[in-house]
């Protein structure tokens, strides 16, 4: 049997659910078009809580969830720029020890010389075997890509109508930063290990140069939940958990304590972190600082205090202040 078809609220009803359901005042001109500019699904459903929907927050006035929501959407304001300069640096970075090792432009030989990592596995072996799929996954995935692309994108119909191989310095404009994460597993250590160190990660702190595919991956959940305008003030952007690895090695080069990107100053932490690897302009990266603490006290002027301290936990200040010491 069919399930009983609701009739659609109007944003009235709407409004009237959130008031006498909710317990959330929601009145007048000005309210109905923010909420409506925020949406009510999207907006007012994914806001209403922390982490999980079972997390409600205990929203009395429609001006504390719309402060939540713009704090949301200022810090991937924040964020959006930062992250894809980490992209395209990352990538360029690890372009050029795959261009110097493989001798060619050419992605058939970067994929025979260097994405060979399988080989450090015994022969059938179950990582062996994953590490083979994960390869052939990737070729197969490049190959899906450039198809998908012919007929709409300028750099590939260049070498396609020309009878060319398309480079790989334009197939890495082409993928995901997933793609780009999975490509850097597949490579062998040799070539791992030197974009490791041509990042400015030490090499005792990363013995099989491992450490840049663990920061594009915790990276990648982000980038898409910003670039995608999902909610990101809780962390709920993330598809698993992010290799410790990655917070040891943060927390040893600057002496701040319990990062476990279980909050969004985390992944500040993070990018700074990383933008100084990448040897950025230490203003530039101060800014990006200042501009989240900013977000974070506007915040802190228009919810409750039992609303801030769920959204910015109370080792904030002292996180962020180890980070400028740090800088």
């Amino acid at each position: 049997m069919g399930g009983i078809l609701l009739e659609p609220k109007s944003i009235n009803a709407l409004m009237a659910v959130m008031r006498n359901d909710k317990g959330i005042s929601i009145n007048g001109s000005l309210q109905k078009k923010k909420l409506r500019y925020m949406g009510y699904f999207h907006g007012y459903k994914g806001y209403r809580y922390c982490n999980s929907p079972s997390s409600l927050f205990p929203f009395s006035d429609f001006n504390e969830l719309q402060s939540v929501y713009e704090f949301d959407m200022r810090i991937k304001a924040i964020m959006y720029p930062q992250i894809m300069f980490l992209e395209t640096t990352l990538k360029n970075f690890a372009l050029e020890v795959i261009l110097k090792l493989s001798n060619s432009d050419r992605f058939a030989e970067a994929y025979a010389q260097l994405l060979n990592d399988y080989r450090s596995h015994p022969v059938n072996s179950d990582p062996y075997k994953t590490a083979i799929r994960k390869r052939m996954d990737l070729r197969n995935k490049v190959y899906s890509i450039i198809s998908r692309d012919y007929g709409r994108n300028n750099i590939v119909n260049h070498y396609y109508d020309r009878d060319r191989q398309v480079p790989i310095w334009a197939i890495f404009e082409l993928i995901s930063l997933g793609e780009f994460g999975n490509l850097i597993a597949c490579l062998n250590s040799q070539a791992r290990a030197d974009i490791s160190r041509s990042v400015g990660i030490r090499t005792n702190a990363d013995p099989n140069g491992r450490m840049v595919q663990m920061i594009v991956f915790t990276l990648k959940d982000l980038r898409n939940a910003v670039a995608h305008n999902n909610t990101v003030f809780d962390t709920r952007f993330k598809t698993g958990s992010v290799n410790q690895r990655i917070a040891r090695y943060i927390e040893s080069e600057t002496n701040i304590r319990n990062i476990n990107f279980e909050t969004i100053v985390d992944y500040v932490i993070l990018i700074s972190f990383v933008m100084k690897l990448l040897d950025r302009n230490k203003t530039d990266i101060m800014s990006f600082i200042k501009q989240f603490e900013d977000a974070c006290e506007t915040l802190r002027s228009s919810v409750p205090t039992c609303i801030f301290n769920r959204i910015i936990h109370t080792d904030t200040r002292g996180k962020l202040a180890g980070l400028k010491n740090f800088l």
